[in-house]
């Protein structure tokens, strides 16, 4: 087996997680994409927040956030919070339905995750942690 260059490693990465996110798709019948779900954990798990900390925590333009954040607003799933003092700052809150999103959303998560990674061994599932978290590790 010949090496395989960093360019065909990371596009075989890219395929695995495109063809996740097409999953992830298919299953969550809820009009939400990822990156929503990824907005409403970081509410849930940091509480209220601006715009700006949510959207450099999560490696987003700040305009890709206002799009996500809108569409949340507009599903009562987060609201929007203003400043008394200055009303320019401004920050987002999830609802109880947006908990109760993140849940049904983690729920189908683990669905997922189990359909696919039962297809690997325990050492093979082991393996994978054990190198995506040296990788993480050095990134």
């Amino acid at each position: 087996m010949k090496d395989q260059s960093i360019f065909e490693l990371l596009h075989t990465m890219d395929q695995v997680t495109n063809k996740l996110i097409i999953q992830w798709n298919k299953s969550f019948k809820e009009s939400l994409g990822i990156s929503h779900i990824l907005v409403l954990s970081h509410l849930q798990v940091n509480g209220k927040s601006r715009p700006s900390d949510i959207a450099k925590n999560l490696g987003i333009t700040p305009p890709s956030l206002t799009n996500l954040a809108n569409k949340l607003v507009s599903k009562n799933l987060i609201v929007r919070l203003f400043d008394e003092k200055d009303r320019r700052n401004s920050y987002l809150e999830i609802t109880d339905a947006g908990i109760a999103m993140v849940n049904k959303a983690a729920d189908e998560g683990q669905n997922l995750r189990r359909n696919l990674f039962e297809k690997l061994s325990k050492d093979e599932r082991r393996q994978l942690t054990s190198i995506y978290e040296k990788l993480n590790h050095f990134l």
